[in-house]
């Protein structure tokens, strides 16, 4: 039971490292570029932070994936094959919050999927913040 918290607060942390890395560095290098034209800045923002999210998503797919794999930490049941890509679907419906519900946890595995709602929730919120900072900056100019 202890080994299951540890495997989230370790899933939750590599995700938001990764959400603060690009982030990060996408501060550093946005107003390096060479680009005068503010929209493209903007959009190399959008896409740095969306492909971040991705790699978020598709972390916690990965870890559903694994534990589902192993056993004895719960199961995905409803409208799932114990395939990758129903780990990375399932896994994009609850990182949006969007929720649609065909695929449903079990177990263990419950609360992993609640932390990944919290954190999609809370790391979309961050990038809005950051789009807004990026977006005033060039405004600016």
């Amino acid at each position: 039971m202890i080994a299951i918290y540890f495997i989230n607060a370790l899933i939750v942390a590599v995700a938001v490292l990764v959400h603060y890395e690009v982030l990060s560095r996408l501060t550093v290098l946005i107003p390096r570029l060479t680009i005068s034209h503010r929209r493209l800045r903007v959009l190399i923002a959008l896409c740095g932070s969306l492909l971040a999210h991705v790699a978020e998503v598709w972390i916690f797919a990965l870890s559903f994936y694994s534990l589902v794999s192993v056993g004895g930490y719960g199961t995905l049941a409803g409208n799932f094959d114990g395939s990758l890509l129903d780990c990375v679907y399932f896994s994009f419906t609850t990182y949006t919050t969007l929720g649609i519900g065909d695929i449903e946890p079990l177990g263990l595995l419950r609360f992993l999927v609640g932390l990944e709602s919290l954190t999609g929730f809370l790391l979309i919120t961050w990038t809005a913040s950051f789009m807004f900072m990026e977006m005033s900056r060039n405004w600016k100019q």
